[in-house]
């Protein structure tokens, strides 16, 4: 973490004391964030990571209130205190009231509370294990970003003691839902998937939803569809998505390698990467233009 974190509108010290213990949404994990990429001190696909938290938000009657311009700008100061033009950066609206344990002289209903971090060196891909029953697509809260992470870190945790960098959670039905904090894909022949939003249980990451809508790359069709391990052990090529990661090859799963074909992938990285650049100079000049 960096030196300077964002306390609602205020750069504060990160040593700083600013929490209080009856913030029920600090003890209970009742927040919604994200983590967005700095690019060149442009928060990159930034309304798409604010209409997620917003949607989020209101499914957890978490007060959100601020108007996405001036969240945007508020992060902006945060990412300049810090000097942080390529890193990553994490925002969450956090509740503060509600329940018995709510405690006296809360003056806010909710915290916004942002820190940026250099970024992470994945290294040339991921090594996998499997975890049954990981998601519950039937949830009405399956896909939501809470702060309320611990299982998830539980989980990255064991994982990393046991060798392996990340894990696949199996929904209830024995499908592919999604890793700890990145979405799954698999490549047969010209064909990409992916698992869908509304049986998998997996969140609508950013970087997921820019492939699906976004990205054309000749000959590759991108797609949604439930598939199970078998089939995803037997792909010409498995690859991770997130904000911190990009398009990430899986290596192996439970030891098994995996094929690495990375033809297609090749293709998607580079259009990708070429979208996240056009995105950065069309909001560079936007950013420009308004500090005129």
């Amino acid at each position: 973490m960096h030196r300077y974190l964002l306390h609602n509108g205020d750069i504060r010290e990160t040593s700083e004391l600013l929490l209080s213990p009856g913030q029920v949404g600090f003890l209970n994990g009742w927040g919604v964030f994200s983590t967005l990429r700095v690019s060149n001190r442009v928060l990159f696909a930034f309304d798409r990571h604010y209409r997620r938290m917003e949607h989020d938000a209101r499914l957890l009657n978490v007060p959100f209130e601020i108007a996405p311009d001036a969240l945007r700008e508020l992060l902006l100061g945060l990412v300049e205190a810090n000097n942080a033009d390529n890193a990553t950066l994490r925002v969450a609206i956090v509740r503060n009231r509600g329940g018995v344990f709510e405690g006296a002289h809360i003056a806010r209903d909710a915290d916004l509370v942002a820190f940026t971090a250099d970024l992470t060196d994945w290294g040339e891909g991921v090594r996998l294990t499997y975890v049954p029953n990981g998601r519950f697509g039937a949830s009405p809260f399956a896909g939501v970003k809470v702060t309320s992470w611990a299982q998830n870190l539980t989980l990255y945790e064991q994982a990393h003691q046991r060798g392996f960098d990340e894990v696949i959670l199996l929904n209830e039905a024995g499908q592919v839902s999604e890793c700890t904090s990145a979405n799954v894909f698999a490549i047969q022949d010209d064909t990409v998937w992916t698992p869908p939003l509304n049986t998998s249980g997996c969140l609508p990451g950013v970087t997921r939803a820019i492939l699906l809508e976004e990205i054309r790359a000749s000959g590759l069709a991108i797609s949604e569809r439930e598939f199970g391990p078998s089939e995803l052990e037997e792909s010409d090529q498995v690859f991770i998505t997130s904000t911190t990661r990009d398009l990430l090859p899986v290596l192996s799963v439970d030891e098994m390698p995996l094929h690495q074909n990375r033809r297609a992938l090749a293709i998607l990285q580079q259009a990708f990467s070429a979208y996240r650049e056009s995105y950065t100079a069309l909001h560079t000049k936007r950013q420009e233009s308004l500090a005129v």
